[in-house]
């Protein structure tokens, strides 16, 4: 056996050890690489994060790499469980750990907050996300004009808000949004930028969506942690007695599925027209255009008991005017709504997420959200 032959295998072995399966960084199965010079076995994706911090990491192929005997050693001696104890010992509990579905900014950020700066090896640090206030420049898309332009943002912790200026030293905000109803995803393809952050809230009972970036991937992550880190303080307040665990899931989170579909009028006699459909759990939004500052359009989906539910296909004798034949038919106490996808993979996929949510139990602020969309302007 040559002396590769022995090191892949002595690799696999140590593979084997609970929490080597996974990459250390993403969660990603079966890592094919190591970092020799920090202990983790990481995917490869993020190998190519840790490529770019190369006085810290230096990473080699499980299986095309000639590695060192110490080196194999060393990988068997630490391991991801045992790196995960050093280098995560203090992750604050509203900081988002992406997972191997997340963008590149947020991976990236990830991995030099851990390993870079040592943001989370010892208790007590002191966290940029949790100073209670921030204030910065983002560039922001213009709801009319489609231009990012700079624009001042001031999130307060004591206010629970988040402001935004068209000037620096513009006396009134262009618009004050609470952090309880605030939502943050990163859209890069959405927004043509890889650090491109998508807020939404509420404003009149309707979401409305702003579309911002920062040229450092740190300053706009920071941004969106530093916004969860306000959301979790302002829900310890309104719910005292809840836990971390039940109240963390209730800050930013990404939407369920995003894309195309056609839809007709409530009449059912339009013509489908071509819309971008949003589903952020029970509220399935449509657009005119992606990057649109308003939905035209939300439907309020509810549990399946009270009259909410989905089918494939469309009622007998709808004039479907489209190309798109993959039909779904969804039924609300109100009305049903008809749409077209262009792929059967799509359709059964919107249905899949559909029947989800209207299984799924609804929460005391759910059925005051229904309420609300039955009594819209």
């Amino acid at each position: 056996m040559s002396a590769n032959e022995r090191a892949t295998r002595a690799l696999r072995e140590i593979l084997q050890k609970p929490g080597n399966e996974v990459c250390a960084d993403c969660g990603a199965p079966d890592p094919g690489w190591g970092s020799c010079s920090l202990g983790v076995f990481i995917c490869l994706a993020c190998s190519g994060i840790h490529r770019n911090i190369p006085d810290i990491s230096k990473v080699k192929s499980l299986s095309l790499s000639r590695w060192e005997d110490h080196e194999i050693l060393f990988m068997a001696e630490n391991g991801n469980e045992l790196m995960k104890s050093k280098y995560e010992a203090a992750v604050p509990v509203y900081y988002y750990k992406p997972t191997h579905k997340d963008c590149q900014v947020l991976r990236e950020q990830w991995i030099r907050a851990k390993y870079e700066r040592k943001e989370f090896s010892e208790p007590g640090n002191s966290f940029t996300y949790e100073e209670g206030t921030r204030d910065g420049m983002l560039m922001k898309r213009g709801r009319d004009n489609g231009q990012f332009l700079s624009r001042r943002f001031v999130l307060s912790e004591r206010e629970g808000t988040v402001k935004y200026f068209t000037k620096y030293d513009a006396k009134e905000p262009k618009a004050v949004i609470k952090v309880d109803t605030i939502n943050a995803t990163f859209q890069p393809e959405k927004i043509g930028n890889p650090n491109g952050l998508q807020i939404t809230y509420l404003k009149d009972y309707s979401t409305r969506n702003i579309f911002v970036y920062h040229e450092s991937g740190k300053e706009i992550v920071d941004w969106f942690n530093s916004i969860r880190a306000v959301q979790l303080h302002y829900l310890k307040v309104a719910f005292p007695g809840a836990t971390d665990a039940e109240l963390v899931p209730k800050l930013t989170r990404n939407f369920l599925k995003e894309g195309y579909m056609e839809k007709t009028g409530p009449r059912q006699t339009e013509g489908f027209k071509k819309r971008w459909f949003t589903l952020d759990h029970r509220r399935l939004m449509y657009f005119k255009d992606p990057l649109d500052a308003f939905a035209k359009g939300e439907v309020f989906l509810g549990n399946r008991e009270h009259g909410y539910n989905v089918s494939p296909g469309l009622p007998a004798g709808t004039h479907c005017n489209g190309a798109w034949q993959y039909g779904i038919t969804i039924e609300t106490p109100d009305r049903s709504f008809l749409f077209t996808c262009e792929l059967e993979s799509d359709q059964q996929e919107w249905i899949k997420h559909f029947n989800n949510i209207m299984n799924a139990p609804m929460s005391p602020q759910e059925y005051t959200m229904e309420a609300l969309f039955k009594h819209r302007p």
